[in-house]
C-alpha cells in the first residue's frame, strides 16, 4: 500500500511537472515588426553630458561609416527613427530627399544623421525618416554639484569601472576604428551598464536619506519613456522594417521597451556590425 502510495505521488509530480513544461505565453502578435535598433557615439554636436571625441568631417572617418551603413542597410530598412525631434521631421525629410539626388553634398556640421543614417537610407531605398527624440533635461551632475550627500563614494566607482572598461576593451586607442565603438556600444553588457551609469547611478545621490538623484533619473527615464512613445506613433504597417540609431543610452532603454512589446520584435544588431 505504502509503494501505491509513492507511486501515485511520485505520477502527479510528474504529471504537475509535465504541465509546467508545457506552458506557453505568446508575447508578440504574429505581425510583429522587425526593428534594428543601433547604438552610437553621437558623431556631431551633442548637448548631453558624455561626449566622445570625433572629428566628423574626416574623410577616413566617413569612409569607415559609410562601409558600415552598406552593413547595415542590408536589413532592408522602410522606416529610420533618429534623435531629433519630431518638430525637425519636415526639415529632416527635405534634407534627406536632397542627399539622395547628392549623396557627395557637404554638410556644415554633420551627425550620426546626416553621416549614418541618410546613408543607410539611400542604400536600402527607405522612404522616410522620422525623429523620436524627446527633449527633457536633468541633472546628471548631482553627484558633483552636491557638497554633502549621504555616499559620496560609490558615483566614482561607477565611473572607474566605466573607464577600466573602455581602457580594457581597447577604446581608448588612439587608431580605434569606428565598427569597433559601435561592437563596444551594442554589446549587451555595456548598454545594461549604460543604463545604470546614466540614470541608476543617481540612486546613490542621496542628502539626508533624501533621494535627490533617484528625482532626476526619473525625469531620464520618462524621457526614454516619451521617445518610445514617439516610435508608437510612427505609421508603420504590418510590412514595415524599422532601423532605429540612437545615442547608445537610449538604445539600451529601448531594448527592455522593444522586448516587452508585443509590436514589435528586435533583431540582433552585432549580426549588422560584423
Amino acid at each position: 500500500m505504502k509503494n501505491l502510495f509513492i507511486a501515485i505521488a511520485a505520477l502527479i509530480g510528474t504529471a504537475n511537472l509535465s504541465a509546467q513544461t508545457n506552458y506557453q505565453f505568446q508575447t508578440k502578435f504574429d505581425d510583429a515588426v522587425p526593428v534594428l535598433n543601433v547604438g552610437t557615439f553621437h558623431m556631431g554636436y551633442t548637448p548631453d553630458a558624455n561626449t566622445t571625441e570625433f572629428d566628423e568631417n574626416n574623410k577616413e572617418n566617413v569612409r569607415q561609416i559609410h562601409e558600415i551603413a552598406k552593413q547595415i542597410a542590408a536589413f532592408k530598412p522602410t522606416i529610420i527613427l533618429v534623435e531629433q525631434n519630431p518638430s525637425r521631421n519636415k526639415m529632416l525629410n527635405q534634407i534627406y530627399q536632397e542627399y539622395l539626388l547628392n549623396p557627395k553634398m557637404s554638410f556644415e556640421n554633420p551627425t550620426e544623421v546626416q553621416l549614418l543614417a541618410y546613408e543607410v537610407g539611400r542604400l536600402s531605398g527607405t522612404k522616410k525618416i522620422y525623429g523620436i527624440n524627446h527633449q527633457e533635461d536633468y541633472m546628471y551632475m548631482l553627484g558633483d554639484l552636491l557638497k554633502e550627500q549621504d555616499d559620496s563614494v560609490s558615483i566614482n566607482r561607477y565611473i572607474e569601472l566605466l573607464r577600466a572598461n573602455e581602457l580594457k576593451n581597447g577604446m581608448k586607442k588612439a587608431d580605434v576604428k569606428i565598427k569597433e565603438m559601435l561592437q563596444f556600444y551594442n554589446h549587451p553588457d555595456f548598454l545594461d551598464f549604460a543604463i545604470g551609469m546614466n540614470a541608476d547611478m543617481l540612486t546613490t545621490v542621496s542628502f539626508r536619506k533624501y533621494p535627490l538623484g533617484a528625482e532626476q533619473a526619473a525625469k531620464y527615464y520618462h524621457r526614454n519613456l516619451a521617445m518610445f512613445s514617439n516610435m508608437n506613433n510612427v505609421p508603420i504597417t504590418k510590412d514595415d522594417r524599422i532601423f532605429v540609431l540612437m545615442g547608445a543610452t537610449h538604445t539600451a532603454f529601448f531594448k527592455d521597451f522593444l522586448r516587452r512589446s508585443p509590436k514589435f520584435k528586435e533583431v540582433n544588431s552585432l549580426d549588422y556590425l560584423k
